[in-house]
């Protein structure tokens, strides 16, 4: 499991904002991808092992020093975007 800070809020709003049933199934997996015990259990299954480093690895994104390391610089993106705006003359 990679190393980090993940935001822990942020990783709940993501889950809470699932269908029912998918919420369930995701905070089983971080549940278990969070104890050592668990991630050995996942890694029985490579599947759902990999689901659940997905799913905790989202919440590292919104660290944005981890984030541009990763590839992605949202103040990046969102100073590009206003950019191509005014260039087009839009609002």
């Amino acid at each position: 499991m990679p190393t980090g800070s993940p935001s822990r809020g942020s990783l709940d709003t993501f889950i809470a904002s699932a269908p029912t049933l998918q919420r369930a199934g995701m905070r089983a997996l971080v549940a278990l991808a969070r104890r050592p015990r668990g991630a050995t259990l996942l890694g029985r299954v490579p599947a759902a092992e990999q689901l659940a480093q997905v799913v905790t690895s989202l919440a590292r994104y919104d660290d944005p020093e981890l984030s541009r390391t990763l590839g992605w610089d949202g103040a990046a993106v969102v100073a590009r975007g206003r950019a191509l705006r005014r260039a087009e003359g839009r609002p």
